[in-house]
């Protein structure tokens, strides 16, 4: 009698597991069938841990695998109803996926899951995307770190050991970048560099990372090393010219933009930034030269222009003072250098007005050429630049 009492209790406990287990089945029933909110309902019945019936369920790995694919369901869903049944479904599939592997000792259902894994990779891609094009780049990075972290999962790693995916990983950091998460842009796109991703331009963009956190420092060992792996590279010579000029390091950001010159003779900007160096060393015949270069490259380039046309017009100042300094008993010597001073204005003058035809109204070229105008006693013109600048 005792035996049967055993046997009749033995077939109570696996019937109701059968029973609390038939609640995945119908969760994945009503999944199949559209009705994601009830789907959603039944697996929750059977995850819940105050649910006494759930205990023969929770372990099951199965019951995770279901979970997962409904609320990847929900993600695809284009029923505004039940994509509010989860703010952020991917994640929950997710982790669903990786808790019905850990459960799974025995590996019966590993495939299922490893077949999802790859489709919700698919739906995380999908997310990203939709996320950089909504300027929503926190979404865009948790996406992608999402998809490393499949990848990384043994049993998607088992396939190929050595895959990288260099892509995903720069789209990481470029994401990350655009969150302004500049440790984890450093991280990724550093790990891309690793590999030789995007060349110097990636060794470009980990030093405008550390530049954003205002780690100089690093930016320039990051560009320096760009330099030395990628030296026919411009894009990595050229920030780290601009880091040397940021640092106020004028001899070496010269150095280097001779080296920038050579390798690309017609780039107008490197004539002009070697001209601007040239000013600051005190070269002003030399930086003349270089403006001139960029002009005859690109003769509408308007910063060129303007700083030639400044650079006479302060040549032209200074030989004020020269005039100035003349004793006042010398009158004729004080004309002759005064006149020095008209010429300088005069080759000012067409390189200003070239200015005002480029940009016209720009203030600071009007404001020159009210200057000139007035020095020369052109008084129409000034007349006009003054009812321009509404003075």
């Amino acid at each position: 009698m005792k035996k049967a009492i055993i046997l009749l209790a033995l077939v109570f406990a696996v019937s109701g597991a059968f029973a609390q287990k038939g609640k995945v089945t119908s969760a994945q029933t009503f999944k199949d069938t559209g009705k994601l909110d009830k789907a959603l309902e039944a697996i929750q019945e059977a995850i819940d841990p105050a649910n006494p019936k759930a205990e023969k369920t929770i372990p099951w790995p199965k019951t995770w695998e279901v979970r997962g694919d409904i609320y990847q369901g929900i993600f695809q869903s284009t029923d505004a109803n039940i994509k509010a049944l989860c703010k952020d479904p991917l994640t929950v599939a997710l982790d669903s996926y990786k808790k019905a592997l850990e459960l799974d000792e025995k590996g019966n259902s590993s495939n299922g899951v490893k077949i999802k894994l790859t489709l919700l990779t698919n739906d995380l891609t999908n997310q990203a995307v939709e996320g950089f094009n909504n300027q929503d780049y926190e979404l865009a990075l948790k996406s992608f770190e999402q998809i490393l972290d499949i990848q990384n999962l043994p049993i998607i790693k088992a396939d190929n050991p050595d895959a990288i995916d260099t892509v995903i990983i720069f789209n990481t950091g470029l994401a990350a970048y655009n969150a302004k998460d500049y440790n984890k842009a450093v991280k990724y796109y550093s790990e891309a560099a690793k590999y030789g991703y995007n060349g110097g331009r990636t060794f470009s963009l980990i030093s405008d990372a550390y530049l954003q956190m205002q780690d100089t420092t690093a930016a320039l060992k990051s560009a320096q090393e760009g330099f030395e792996k990628y030296p026919e590279d411009n894009g990595v010579l050229t920030s780290m010219i601009d880091l040397y000029l940021k640092m106020d390091k004028t001899e070496e950001a010269m150095k280097y933009l001779n080296v920038a010159i050579e390798q690309d003779p017609t780039n107008v900007t490197y004539h002009f930034a070697q001209g601007t160096l040239f000013e600051r060393f005190g070269e002003e015949d030399n930086a003349i030269k270089s403006y001139k270069k960029a002009l005859e490259i690109d003769p509408n380039y308007f910063n060129a222009l303007f700083n030639l046309g400044a650079l006479y017009y302060n040549k032209g100042v200074k030989q004020i003072e020269v005039a100035n300094a003349v004793p006042a008993n010398d009158n004729a010597k004080y004309e002759a250098e005064l006149k020095k001073s008209d010429q300088w204005f005069e080759k000012a003058i067409p390189f200003m007005e070239k200015c005002d035809e480029i940009q016209p109204n720009d203030p600071n070229t009007l404001e020159s050429l009210k200057n000139l105008y007035y020095r020369l006693k052109n008084m129409d013109k000034y007349n006009a630049i003054l009812e321009k600048l509404g003075q």
